[in-house]
């Protein structure tokens, strides 16, 4: 097992190799560049030549892409990320104070999904095909059928314009004058929106997933001699069906690590959640190529590691699986 981890890390740090490369290469031709984007974001803003040379030389613009990614690397390497171009301060600072709201979200949506996806998939599986089952899979599969992002719209019109119940964004302006309770529940209210949207695609994925797994192992063999040995249902779905459903099952809970972080742009933006992918789009919209690697480094740290901790967790459920 230490030699396959061993490995698995030097082909990691391999693939981060081409990844930041290929993704540096890709921003740096993108049209347009920071100092233009400072231009047409401040109209009234006019740059000389002269200056928009000097700007150009000193955040290393002036060079090739693949010159000024070593020059990035050799600062990487060093555990410098850089300076953001458009906020002028460091990119583990900037991207430190945004990594908070999101694990936030990302984390209490993730624990809902498998506390709740679990106990569905179950349900399903010893209620298959009567009516009850039959309408939680309908409501599932219409959940997983509508688009987060229209949920989202859909949330804000109904519980923020006309019931006026819960806003959007982090937190309310007179935030800093409630309690140390009072503001847990500002906070928690203001989590409700965007944790449904983060949540109800993924408990319906998970939950079929689980039901589709079980519903093949409990045709097994040993699962109908399990029966004959007169075991319980309870038993033979929990002890037995649902521990071989977990093989596969792990491999979703390691891939789901890289989302803990990347947050959902497209839902950040709706609910103002300020977040790392409200701050990813943001990096977009201004050329901010420091910041955008550091997120992209960070982002597939966490997709590699993930997929590390999916197959150790392979050895923990299944006995029989070994890395030489």
């Amino acid at each position: 097992m230490i030699a396959y981890i061993f490995r698995r890390i030097l082909i990691g740090f391999f693939t981060l190799f081409l990844v930041t490369m290929i993704v540096y290469g890709m921003i740096r031709n993108m049209p347009g560049n920071p100092v233009a984007q400072m231009e047409a974001q401040d109209p009234s803003r006019v740059l000389s030549e002269e200056d928009k040379q000097r700007l150009m030389e000193i955040y290393g613009l002036d060079k090739p892409w693949y010159e000024a990614y070593w020059s990035w690397l050799g600062k990487i390497c060093t555990g410098d990320l850089g300076v953001s171009i458009k906020l002028h301060e460091n990119v583990s600072s900037v991207i430190a104070v945004r990594i908070g709201p999101t694990l936030l979200l990302s984390i209490t949506s993730l624990c809902l999904m498998y506390i709740l996806a679990i106990p569905i998939g179950f349900y399903s599986v010893v209620r298959s095909g009567k009516r009850d089952e039959r309408i939680a899979s309908f409501v599932l599969y219409m959940f997983y059928s509508i688009p987060s992002f229209v949920m989202g719209v859909g949330l804000l019109v109904v519980f923020y314009q006309w019931l006026e119940w819960l806003p959007p964004g982090i937190m309310s302006d007179d935030y800093d004058s409630f309690s140390y309770f009072g503001k847990l529940f500002d906070v928690g209210k203001h989590m409700i929106l965007p944790v449904f949207c983060y949540t109800y695609g993924g408990l319906a994925s998970f939950s079929r997933f689980i039901k589709a797994n079980m519903e093949e192992v409990i045709r097994q063999d040993y699962i109908r001699t399990a029966r004959a040995k007169g075991l319980s249902n309870y038993r033979v779905i929990v002890h037995h069906a649902f521990r071989n459903t977990l093989i596969p099952f792990v491999t979703m809970v390691g891939l789901a690590l890289p989302g803990l972080l990347s947050g959902a742009i497209i839902l950040e933006q709706i609910f103002e959640w300020p977040g790392m992918g409200s701050l990813f789009f943001e990096c977009i919209s201004n050329r901010d190529y420091p910041v955008i690697m550091g997120m992209i480094l960070i982002f597939s740290i966490m997709t590699l590691l993930g997929q590390l901790l999916a197959d150790i967790l392979y050895t923990l459920v299944d006995p029989r699986v070994t890395y030489k």
